[in-house]
C-alpha cells in the first residue's frame, strides 16, 4: 500500500511551515475559516510558496454556500482564478451545485478554463450535499484535471458518512482519489486505510489550540505517524 497523503489548511506562510516540518504532503490553502474556506489573497499563495517546498492547492470560493452565484460573482471568481494562475498557482480547490442538487457543470467549467486544462484540482465537499453522489461523479468524469474527491461521505462529518466512504473505496477503481475530510478523526484512520484510502485531510486537527493559532507542527506529526503507521 502506498504511503498516504496528508493534506492540510494554511492560512499563510507561518502554516505553510508548521505542516511541512510536520510531514504534510499537500497544502490546501484557504482564507476566512468562519465563512467555512474563501479564495486567499494572491499575494497570499506568493507568500505560502516561496514558504515551502510543499504543493499547494488553492480554494476558488467566493462565498460560504456551494453555489457559483450570478454571472457577475461567477466571473469575478474566474478572473481571480486567472490571477493565481498568472502567480505560479497550478493547482485548485473548486465545486458548484445546481438548484437541484446536482454538479453545475457551466460554472464548473468557466472556472476550470480560467485555471487551464493543465490544472490539477480536487471537487471539493459540495459532493457530501449532492442530491445524487455517483450522478455527480457521472457528470464530471470528462473534466480536465480532476483527480480528487474531497468527503466526508455526509454533510454532517466522516462519523455519519464512513459507510458511504468505506463503499466508495471499495468500488473506486481508477477514478479520481477520495481525500477525506470534515470530522475526519484519528479514531478513523486504521479502517479506512483497511479499505484502501490513502488521501487525508485535516483542519482543526492540525491546530489544537483552534483557528485564531497557527498550524502546531507537533500535532500534523501526529497524523503524519497515524497515517504512515496504519
Amino acid at each position: 500500500m502506498s504511503r498516504p497523503i496528508l493534506e492540510v489548511i494554511a492560512l499563510g506562510p507561518e502554516d505553510a511551515t508548521a505542516a511541512q516540518s510536520g510531514g504534510a504532503d499537500r497544502l490546501e490553502l484557504v482564507s476566512d475559516m468562519a465563512a467555512d474556506g474563501l479564495t486567499p489573497a494572491r499575494e497570499t499563495f506568493a507568500r505560502v510558496r516561496s514558504a515551502c517546498d510543499l504543493p499547494v492547492r488553492v480554494m476558488l470560493r467566493s462565498a460560504n454556500d456551494f453555489c457559483a452565484g450570478g454571472a457577475a460573482r461567477l466571473d469575478a471568481l474566474c478572473a481571480t482564478a486567472a490571477e493565481l494562475r498568472a502567480e505560479g498557482a497550478t493547482e485548485y480547490v473548486l465545486g458548484f451545485l445546481d438548484e437541484d442538487g446536482g454538479a453545475d457543470l457551466a460554472a464548473v467549467t468557466a472556472v476550470v478554463e480560467a485555471i487551464g486544462a493543465e490544472a490539477r484540482w480536487t471537487f471539493h465537499r459540495a459532493i457530501d450535499r449532492a442530491a445524487d453522489r455517483a450522478a455527480v461523479r457521472k457528470q464530471l468524469a470528462d473534466q480536465p484535471g480532476l483527480d480528487t474527491y474531497l468527503t466526508a461521505g455526509s454533510a454532517s462529518g466522516v462519523d455519519d458518512g464512513l459507510g458511504t466512504l468505506l463503499a466508495e473505496a471499495a468500488g473506486q477503481g481508477s477514478g479520481p482519489r477520495i481525500l477525506v475530510g470534515g470530522g475526519l478523526a484519528l479514531k478513523h484512520v486504521p479502517v479506512l486505510r483497511a479499505a484502501g484510502v490513502d488521501g487525508f485531510h485535516i483542519g482543526g486537527a492540525s491546530r489544537p489550540r483552534g483557528w485564531g493559532a497557527p498550524v502546531d507542527a507537533g500535532a500534523v506529526r501526529v497524523w503524519r505517524e497515524a497515517l504512515d503507521g496504519a
